[in-house]
């Protein structure tokens, strides 16, 4: 019996991993940084409709489809959860993830919206580009990568907003130091591919959205329009 407090220790570890795991997908981040500008900056005395329009539009090309096809594909090939954790598996639903940004860009880039606005969806596909390239040979982690570009969009905004990001960077950093140790905990992950994942949204948040980087903005826009 003396195995036993650890085996639940253990049970309760990889709980708590899955539970956080799950509560910071990479999918919530465009609508949650949306829904932050909306509350926390110049835009909240924008009227509601407007709010409502981008919000409805970026819920449905960055959470909703990507969720539905994936889920779509992977019932008809037969796959499980654990089943798209296989590298191979992964391009399909990173590759539908892309076209579903890609899209709400178009449709954000129609609206006029600020340089900014565009940033953000710019900036999450950027990095699942990079990611879907480096599962070639890499098994990065988008959970990270997400993290990371939460990161450098704090700094990034900053710098545009003119506030303070010390408080919050350090809830973030913590954040995501608690979410890495996650993915290696369940195993999903090395060490090696979580870093890596963190620093691929991190220099991806930091080039587009940085207020001194909006070249890659304005060379994006040239290029589709």
């Amino acid at each position: 019996m003396e195995g036993q407090p650890h085996i639940q220790e253990d049970k309760t570890l990889i709980r708590t991993a899955k539970v956080v795991s799950a509560v910071f997908t990479p999918f919530a981040i465009p609508f949650a940084a949306f829904l932050v500008l909306f509350l926390f900056s110049y835009l909240r005395i924008t009227p509601p409709v407007f709010k409502v329009l981008v919000l409805g539009i970026v819920y449905g090309f960055t959470i909703l489809m990507p969720t539905l096809t994936i889920f779509l594909f992977r019932k008809i090939n037969g796959f499980t959860t654990d089943d798209l954790r296989v590298r191979k598996h992964r391009f399909m639903p990173f590759l539908l993830t892309i076209i579903s940004y890609a899209f709400c860009l178009l449709t954000m880039r129609g609206l006029n919206l600020p340089w900014y606005m565009n940033g953000i969806i710019l900036a999450a596909l950027l990095i699942s580009i990079i990611c879907v390239m480096l599962n070639l040979k890499w098994k990065l982690s988008e959970h990270m990568a997400g993290a990371g570009g939460i990161v450098g969009g704090l700094v990034a905004f900053s710098e545009l907003f003119g506030y303070n990001p010390v408080g919050w960077l350090c809830i973030f950093i913590l954040t995501a130091g608690m979410l890495g140790s996650s993915r290696i905990i369940l195993k999903h992950h090395t060490q090696g591919e979580v870093l890596g994942g963190f620093a691929v949204g991190l220099l991806c948040a930091l080039m587009v959205l940085h207020p001194g980087s909006k070249l890659l903005i304005y060379v994006f826009s040239y290029l589709l329009f």
